[in-house]
């Protein structure tokens, strides 16, 4: 069975919230209350979300995942797993260093969401939910319980493809998360804190967010409600079609309003890849590049307001080189849109398959050239980001991430440059020194870092003296960290 879309004419829906919202911060309580008109609006709004939640409803799932972890008798939780993934790695953190205590394994169990994407059981959801679970049980609105199978992951961009034994399911509709605008109304439907099928309404607060939890970002920000145990529910629509994943809360005790949600677009590209082949392959140019800013366009000798993307590097034998790029050409369109960010423009090349030809306008000395490049396949995120292998990361006892402009702003790290310890593992040498989610990691071996690759070129020279010297910002102070290779 299919969810019917929400029919009501849109632009009469979007008239009638204007024109309530008006009276709302115009007229008095009181004055509203005796007014027919005003409450008749009011009633016609709550009817038409009424009608969308139990429309969609039906096709929302949710899931319980289990997986046996090894932890420390006194650690922080390490690990997003049973937390909302944004509140794992911004939330508060214990105190900086621990005594490592008697190791023991222990069950753990997450709850959160999904939703039917097609009649004969497959469910979208997000990767944190399900990775590495032994179990997921999938509950369907009409209490019915399955075991789940994971069909495929996107750990890149926390999208995940489950299914369960089940036919003629009601299923949801995907929208073209493209044309949502800012403002627009949206529904959210999950199992917050277990409260199954639990509806929230808001707005669109912002679009393209990139906050640093997953690799390939292009956020949805709402503000309506979404706790822990939404991830991986639908927003929605007034159509109630699916225009976002709900995936990450900002924050640690719960909804004060920013919410970020995975486009439908992506994940609706993530699904038909992981549907087809289990996993999901992505375009590659191989540069790394950062936003033109005004201060650089000077130095390109470029007007100030020129938008674009920087290239910083050239990755050797990449696609980018074969087709005649170059270090210091500003990307200003893309197969025929304009280049603005490079958030924005990382998602656009990543959304296009390996082997696609695509046409890249670059300002090279101040004159536009157009190039043809064969796109590459985008490699494992840990080569990307400097091959540190995964001996190496479990040697040092954590991983980072690279820092961007909103993640600096929300840690307190603008101006700085550096890279953003992202997990910690319990009992490791990286726990006993102090470091914690969150922190930023300067210099190693007095050597200024400013990105992952940086970092992993100057980890893999400290293997070879044995040790690493880290210099950490953290609450406003420097820490020296040492690292000892065996």
């Amino acid at each position: 069975m299919q969810i019917n879309s929400y029919k009501e004419n849109k632009t009469y829906s979007h008239h009638l919230v204007i024109s309530t919202l008006l009276l709302l911060f115009t007229i008095p309580f009181s004055a509203l209350a005796a007014d027919p008109d005003s409450i008749a609006a009011l009633r016609q709004m709550g009817k038409a979300f009424s009608s969308i939640a139990e429309k969609a409803s039906p096709a929302v799932v949710g899931l319980k995942t289990e997986k046996t972890v090894t932890q420390d008798s006194q650690t922080y939780r390490n690990s997003p797993f049973g937390d909302d993934f944004y509140e794992y790695f911004f939330g508060p953190r214990s105190p900086r260093q621990r005594s490592p205590q008697r190791r023991y394994q222990q069950p753990q169990t997450a709850l959160g969401s999904g939703f039917v994407i097609s009649p004969d059981g497959y469910i979208l959801t997000n990767n944190h939910m399900v990775e590495d679970a032994e179990k997921v049980v999938v509950e369907l609105a009409d209490g019915r319980k399955f075991n789940a199978e994971i069909t495929g992951t996107d750990p890149g961009s926390d999208i995940a493809v489950i299914k369960i034994d089940a036919d003629n399911l009601p299923y949801l509709e995907f929208a073209d998360s493209d044309t949502l605008e800012v403002g627009e109304w949206v529904l959210a439907i999950g199992n917050p804190l277990g409260f199954s099928h639990t509806v929230t309404a808001g707005i669109v607060s912002a679009k393209g967010r990139s906050v640093g939890l997953a690799d390939i970002e292009n956020f949805i920000q709402t503000d309506a409600a979404i706790n822990r145990g939404n991830s991986g529910g639908p927003l929605l629509n007034l159509e109630g079609k699916v225009v976002g994943m709900n995936t990450a809360i900002y924050g640690a005790t719960g909804n004060i309003g920013i919410g970020f949600a995975i486009p439908a677009n992506m994940a609706k590209h993530a699904y038909k890849q992981i549907r087809e082949g289990g996993s999901v392959e992505r375009g590659f140019l191989g540069i790394s590049f950062e936003d033109l800013t005004p201060d650089l366009a000077t130095a390109f000798d470029l007007k100030t307001d020129t938008k674009g993307v920087a290239i910083k590097e050239v990755i050797a034998d990449s696609a980018a080189e074969k087709a005649g790029l170059k270090r210091y050409d500003v990307i200003v369109e893309f197969e025929g849109q304009a280049v603005e960010k490079s958030n924005q423009f990382l998602n656009r090349v990543a959304m296009l398959s390996p082997d696609t030809k695509v046409e890249v306008v670059v300002l090279r000395d101040g004159k536009r050239k157009t190039f043809t490049v064969q796109l590459g396949k985008r490699p494992p995120e840990a080569e990307i980001r400097g091959n540190l292998p995964a001996d190496t990361i479990k040697e040092l006892g954590f991983s980072v991430i690279n820092m961007n402009e909103e993640l600096a702003k929300q840690l307190g790290y603008e101006g700085e440059s550096g890279v953003i310890v992202r997990e910690v593992e319990a009992g490791s040498q990286a726990e006993q020194a102090g470091i914690v989610p969150g922190v930023l990691i300067k210099e190693v071996n007095r050597q200024p870092i400013n990105n992952t690759k940086e970092f992993g070129e100057e980890i893999k020279i400290a293997q070879k003296k044995g040790r690493a010297l880290l210099l950490i910002r953290q609450d406003n102070s420097s820490i020296l960290a040492l690292i000892i290779f065996d």
